[in-house]
């Protein structure tokens, strides 16, 4: 079902230039796509490409008995959901978002993403084996980076469709701040902490542009906030409240884009009693924004943490 509709997404972008080969002999990690798959998108293709896709939850869900779960769901008067296979990954404690590209040569779907395993930052690389709907996922990990060991939850941005291309990773930290570092090639470059971020808990990034990320974060007492994070050096974060109540039993949000006015699907992951709940979120603007609720997603989430699985070549505009 994943294959099938990744493969549809990445040829409907002009993308995928031949059919999925086999996973390579030594697969020991990747850097990203390369820039020439970007070029010929712009955030119009990219809406044209959605824009006859219904809006879908698609998660996925690394556990503690060291699997990997994907989970889908679509919002409407009932939930419909489908849960994929586990299948075997690694110990994890904090993940950030799947990101689905293709190599160089057209050959290969695969995804890649960082996660936390103790103190160690690593890189995953998840290659699909076969092309349709019995295709098979064999993940490969690289440590990228130590002394994680005081970071409790940690999410990424992808900003691919336009020149300067830029990539960040956040990182909440117990002290109460947010740590930023620009993801280059494959190593990472410290911006250094932001500060006031004590009592926030679960965050996912549901805006990348030219010059700003959005991050959509809880805090332990159940408010919810956007913050918006400037690219320019030196920039202070731009923090408002989108409730003041309600959130406080989710520990893990994904965010995926829905419609073509910048509004998103958020599934927020209560890991106490393993559920997950669905709501559409309209473009956000402070206490103004829209949020409807669709209730409980009829699946068990059973991950230690929740993240969207998504392409390198589409990008969240929520707020």
């Amino acid at each position: 079902m994943k294959l099938q509709r990744l493969a549809l997404a990445l040829t409907g972008a002009g993308l995928l230039a031949a059919t999925v080969a086999s996973v390579p002999a030594a697969a020991t990690g990747q850097d990203d796509p390369k820039p020439r798959f970007a070029k010929s998108l712009t955030p119009n293709t990219i809406k044209a490409a959605e824009a006859g896709e219904p809006c879908i939850s698609d998660v996925m869900a690394p556990k503690a008995d060291a699997t990997a779960q994907e989970i889908l769901a679509m919002p409407g008067r009932s939930i419909d959901s489908f849960s994929d296979t586990p299948f075997k990954y690694v110990g994890t404690r904090a993940n950030s978002t799947w990101y689905g590209a293709v190599n160089a040569s057209g050959t290969q779907v695969y995804y890649y993403g960082l996660l936390l395993q103790g103190a160690n930052l690593y890189r995953h690389t998840t290659y699909l084996r076969d092309n349709g709907e019995t295709g098979t996922w064999v993940p490969t990990f690289k440590k990228v980076g130590t002394g994680w060991t005081s970071f409790k939850s940690i999410a990424t941005s992808n900003y691919s469709v336009a020149a300067p291309r830029h990539a960040y990773l956040y990182g909440l930290n117990t002290n109460g701040s947010l740590y930023r570092y620009q993801i280059v090639g494959a190593g990472f470059r410290a911006l250094g902490p932001l500060p006031g971020f004590r009592g926030f808990k679960a965050m996912t990034v549901i805006s990348e542009t030219a010059t700003y990320d959005t991050l959509l974060m809880t805090t332990t007492a159940g408010a919810l906030y956007t913050v918006r994070i400037p690219i320019a050096a030196g920039a202070k974060p731009v923090l408002k409240k989108v409730r003041s109540s309600g959130w406080a039993a989710y520990e893990s949000l994904v965010a995926q884009g829905c419609g073509t006015r910048g509004g998103a699907l958020i599934t927020a992951v209560d890991h106490n009693n393993q559920s997950g709940y669905l709501y559409a979120m309209s473009k956000a603007n402070g206490a103004a924004t829209a949020i409807t609720s669709y209730g409980k997603v009829p699946e068990v989430y059973s991950g230690v943490s929740h993240v969207s699985l998504t392409t390198h070549y589409h990008q969240l505009v929520s707020e």
